[in-house]
């Protein structure tokens, strides 16, 4: 326990903030460095005083439907366990993100989530959330897969001597996306598994909510996981655009999906998440695009949007629900 509790210190008041300067400065050094930086500044600028604000405010409508979204598959998740409202599911889904800001890959959304449950009902709710988790990383998976096949030509003619690399990881990704689709819609065999694993079988019941994933509910699941994956794809557009990041439809689609990619495999805090995925799209963006410094406004904007302004939601619905017990208990 210990251990832990040190590790979790020095990651978040040691590595994390290390990271985070090392990361700022690499983007600042990469953005400085662009040789057309004055010209983009004022494109930038002259965005917020035209039509082109539109951008900004149809990335910023999209922002309850992503997470409204994410709340409805959890409701989908939870049916077997508990019954919950769309409108309760979507504030323990943003109490989820306040909790996930500084905690790695976002770990703290369970935490968050459990709070607007029944004591009895939180620890079985954590193997069916953990599907809606799944089938948001399949998505991004496979089409991160497919991007990655699209762009190779255009990353090994950037990237030389990593041929190779290039081979080993396409169709490694392949046997690992045909993998987890098998593991996925073969869900409720993990209670048998799980069920062997389990020396105490009185705990047993913390995995038997999977026998209710049906193959239509799986489905469904992965419907609106893409539905998720499309909406945070247009707020990406959306405000390319705004800052004069001017590359073709697919050609976004593409690399973006790499990056969704590239964030689902590497650890990270939410933190520092933000620098972390503004290199990554600097560096594959900047193969189809001069405009580093719109990039990187990019990165930071589309960070605000669908954490940072949730989290502050999410912090507020906590004050509120806390202030809520107090008062429960004392009656």
């Amino acid at each position: 326990m210990q251990l832990g509790k040190n590790i979790k210190i020095f990651t978040n008041y040691f590595l994390g903030p290390l990271l985070f300067i090392w990361l700022s400065f690499s983007m600042y050094r990469q953005i400085t460095q662009q040789s057309q930086l004055a010209a983009s500044w004022w494109h930038i600028r002259q965005s917020f005083h035209s039509t082109k604000i539109g951008y900004l405010l149809f990335a910023v409508m999209l922002i309850p439907f992503n997470w409204g979204v994410e709340a409805y598959k959890w409701k989908l998740c939870l049916q077997s366990v508990y019954r919950i409202s769309l409108v309760q599911a979507f504030m323990a889904v943003l109490s989820g993100i306040a909790f996930s800001v500084t905690m790695p890959n976002r770990i703290g959304e369970y935490v968050g989530r459990l709070m607007y449950l029944p004591e009895g009902n939180r620890l079985k709710t954590i193997a069916v959330t953990m599907v809606g988790s799944f089938a948001q990383l399949l998505v991004t998976l496979l089409a991160g897969t497919a991007g990655l096949m699209i762009l190779k030509k255009n990353l090994l003619e950037h990237f030389n001597g990593f041929t190779l690399v290039a081979q080993f990881l396409q169709y490694g990704l392949l046997l690992l996306c045909l993998f987890l689709i098998f593991l996925y819609f073969n869900v409720t065999g993990g209670v048998r598994v799980f069920s062997k694993w389990i020396r105490n079988q009185k705990y047993v019941y913390l995995v038997t909510a999977l026998n209710s994933f049906t193959t239509p509910l799986l489905l469904r699941l992965l419907l609106l996981s893409f539905v998720r994956y499309i909406i945070f794809m247009l707020q990406y557009l959306f405000v390319f655009y705004l800052f004069d990041v001017n590359v073709g439809v697919f050609i976004m689609l593409d690399v973006m999906s790499v990056v969704f990619l590239a964030m689902a495999v590497i650890p990270s805090i939410a933190l520092v998440e933000v620098w972390l995925r503004g290199e990554i799209i600097i560096l594959l963006m900047g193969l189809f695009s001069a405009n580093t410094l719109g990039i990187g406004f990019t990165s930071v904007t589309i960070w605000c949007l669908n954490l940072i302004l949730p989290a502050i939601a999410g912090s507020l619905l906590l004050l509120k629900l806390r202030v809520f017990n107090k008062r429960h208990e004392t009656v």
